[in-house]
Formats: C-alpha cells, structure tokens, sequence
C-alpha cells in the first residue's frame, strides 16, 4: 500500500508530482488511463478497480473495490491476483469507535502506511482466512452498525487508518480507497491489496493495462483522482472579506482556508465583486507567495515587480483579481529550502538543479487552490497574467478557461538575467530578448532563484 505522506494544498515538495499534470509521470506516459467516472461507477457496482500510485512512491498498482461490496467471489479473485494481504482503509473516527488501535505507535514504514492491528469478525466465519471469511469481514468492518465486540483481535483482515482529506492531503491508495468509496454513495470503507504477477513481482504500468484488459477493470491513477475531487467539490471557505486600500488603488481582501488542510490565501479584487460572475473574462493574476521578493524585494528573482504590476495593471483595467497563493514560496518547495538552493546557486548551480541536488522537484507548485478561489469568486473565464504556458495549461485542467495569456514585463538586472535565462531555456517561460532588456550588460550571476512565473 503506498501511502507515503502527500498533501495537496500544502503537499510535501520531495514527491515531486502534481494532480494537475497526471500523465507527467514517466511510467505511465504511453498507459491509457480510464475515467474516474468509470471507476466511480464500478465501485459503486460491487467491481474492482486498479489504481496506480507514482514512480517515486511504491510505483504499484492496487485492486480496490467497496468493503460493503466484498463477496467471496471477488475476494477470491483479488487474492488470486495479489500479494494475499488483505486491508480495509477506513476513516479514523470510525477505527476510534471499533476500538482498533494502530498496530505500533512508533511508525517506521517508508510511507507511513497506517496499519492497526489486525481483525476478524466474531460470528460467520471459520478460521478467519478463507475468501468467504475475509470478505465476510469487511463487510462487517464496513457496516455502521457493528460493535466492538463484534470483531476479534488478531485476525486475518488489517484495516488502515485513512488521513481526513483524503488524496487531497495524502496520496495514498488508503486514502484512495476510502474516496472512492464515499465518492459511490457507499461506507466509507474500501478493500486494497497489491496487484503481482505470477512469479510474485509487482506488477508495473504497461502490465497493469494488459490485466485490467483482461478481466475488464478501470485503471485510474491516484493523480487523476486528486484532479478530479479538486476539479469536482468545493474545498474553499470564504474566511474574510474587508476593503484594503494600495498605494496603487482600493483592492477588496477575500480571506480563504482550505478545508483539508487548513492552508490560507487571499485574493485581492478590484471593482465590483458581484461583476466577476458576468461571463465576461476577467483580468487575473495567479501568484505565488515569495516572501524575498515580495516584502523584501530581493534583485534575486522578478517576483515583486511582477506583483505590483499586476496590482498596477488591474487597477487601469478597472476591474480584476490577484490571487495569492501561500505555500509557494520557492516554487513550493519552502522558504528554507529555498534559502538552501541560493547558496548552492551561489556556487554556479542554476534553480532547477539547485532544487534537485536538493532532493525537490524544479517545480513543486500546483494551483488547486486558485481554482478553488476563482471559483468561490464566480470566474470562470480569465485573461491570465503570465509569462508561464504552464500556468495555463494547469488552469485549463481545472476548468478555468484562459481566453487569452497577457504577457507581463520582463525585469532583468545583473543578479537575475541567470536565474531569467534559466526559466526560458529550462522551464519554457516565454521571455523574449531577456538580454537586450539589462540597461548594462554585465557577466550575469549565477542563476540565484526561483519562485514565480
């Protein structure tokens, strides 16, 4: 069970994968994934399904179907076809009241996999190992009514303790099972366990497709179904709305928290708030917090400029927004870390393999929580500042359209034209004559930064 710690909102950088680009991972490029639709539907049918985690976890694939839905058919099949242990992710409240504690206080798996001591159910079943009695077990382990003492302790069956948030705060295919379940109108309650091949090997990406084809299952990837539960639920709490006069016009603060992890951002808007949801495309900026170029002002990156800018901007438009993304400082890889990247820079490492001498991806940003934001605030259809095509892109998988991408200003000076040529040449921003915009050409320093777009 792969179920290495991975927040959404406020995901752990050293994963390097985001919901938004699902098909970025290498092993699943050439994979036809199917529709979390489809696997909602399935799961709600009584079926299995196959889910795929990413490379740089477990890098397997799970059989995952309903608790309630276990029959001794299907849970002979999945034994059939997988390592043989068999779990039952489910929320924690619910272990609480079935006084099920974890196995060990002290957890020292890899990913943190959340295993509690194992069950069996009381009554209906013989030794506790048959298919016929393990999915007897889960069935009772799904059921709402059932006691404590209704369950015998050790067993044969290992429930685990599903993270609150689900994938969107870990992406686990425990919190997998456990969302598409609730996603399927049943208990909140699923059955997974590893898919191998016949010599007891796991079974990797192309060999998934080929079983899934075989016996009629979706596969879906725990990637596609965080984009999908972003795309799909409203995870965005209006927390504050207050006026906030700038030195470059009167903004409106919009204060949002996200429900699954807490995590707070802001979106500054200017002009009526109740014009946002005409239809009419909205001028916006999505930007990213960077507290050295921001509130500083550091010469080190352009991410300052670009948001007085944007503020500058909307305001002679007479109407738009800034949103600004907390947690994104460095490109999401934090401000530490992100101070730790400048003194490897300093040593002629530029910001993308400053960042992976580190151990953290080039990029750790995703923007869930700005289509969250625009959503709440009715914007469907932006003008999107930026020099990023990335950005867009993202935006454009969670459904925000991008009529058009509004170039912004190029600031390059002695201390970023590294770090800007960078972004050009490695992360495909589009920044056209970067060297004819210094004022004085001088040797550009070593690339020193990266956090915006």
């Amino acid at each position: 069970m792969s179920d290495r710690d991975h927040p959404d909102f406020g995901h752990d950088p050293k994963d390097g994968h985001d919901a938004h680009a699902p098909h970025d991972n290498a092993a699943l490029r050439g994979v036809r994934l199917d529709s979390i639709e489809r696997a909602i539907a399935d799961i709600a049918a009584g079926k299995a399904v196959v889910v795929v985690d990413d490379t740089d976890r477990e890098n397997e694939g799970d059989l995952i179907f309903a608790a309630s839905k276990a029959t001794p058919e299907l849970m002979a099949f999945t034994i059939r076809h997988s390592s043989g242990v068999i779990c039952v992710p489910m929320p924690g409240k619910r272990l609480d009241q079935l006084e099920i504690p974890l196995m060990t206080p002290h957890n020292k798996d890899a990913f943190r996999t959340a295993y509690t001591i194992s069950v069996d159910a009381r009554d209906g079943v013989s030794t506790g190992i048959s298919a016929a009695d393990r999915a007897h077990t889960a069935r009772v382990l799904a059921d709402s009514a059932t006691e404590p003492w209704e369950l015998t302790r050790p067993g044969h069956v290992f429930p685990l303790r599903y993270r609150e948030g689900g994938v969107l705060n870990r992406r686990g295919h425990t919190e997998a099972a456990v969302d598409l379940a609730r996603m399927a109108g049943l208990s909140e309650a699923g059955v997974l366990v590893e898919v191998v091949n016949d010599d007891g090997s796991m079974k990797r990406a192309p060999e998934l497709r080929e079983f899934c084809d075989e016996h009629g299952l979706a596969l879906v990837s725990i990637e596609d179904l965080v984009a999908y539960r972003r795309r799909t639920e409203v995870l965005a709490e209006r927390a504050a709305v207050t006026t906030l006069p700038t030195r470059y016009g009167d903004f409106t603060a919009v204060g949002y928290r996200m429900t699954v992890d807490d995590s707070e951002h802001v979106a500054l808007v200017h002009g009526d708030l109740e014009d946002l949801s005409s239809g009419e495309p909205v001028l916006t900026r999505v930007h990213s917090e960077c507290l050295t170029g921001d509130v500083f002002g550091s010469a080190r990156c352009d991410c300052g400029p670009q948001l007085e800018e944007s503020l500058e901007r909307i305001v002679a438009e007479g109407r738009g927004v800034v949103v600004y993304l907390r947690g994104h400082e460095g490109r999401g890889i934090g401000l530490l870390a992100k101070l730790q990247a400048y003194q490897l820079q300093d040593g002629g490492r530029d910001t993308v393999d400053a960042n992976l001498d580190l151990g953290l991806p080039a990029d750790a940003r995703h923007y869930g929580a700005a289509r969250q934001v625009l959503g709440d605030l009715g914007i469907e259809r932006v003008r999107l500042l930026t020099n990023n095509p990335d950005k867009v892109s993202n935006l454009t998988e969670y459904g925000i359209e991008v009529v058009e991408r509004v170039p912004m200003a190029v600031h390059p000076n002695d201390h970023n034209l590294a770090y800007l040529l960078t972004k050009r040449d490695r992360m495909g921003h589009v920044l056209p004559d970067l060297e004819a915009e210094l004022p004085t050409r001088t040797t550009p320093t070593p690339d020193k930064d990266g956090a915006h777009a």
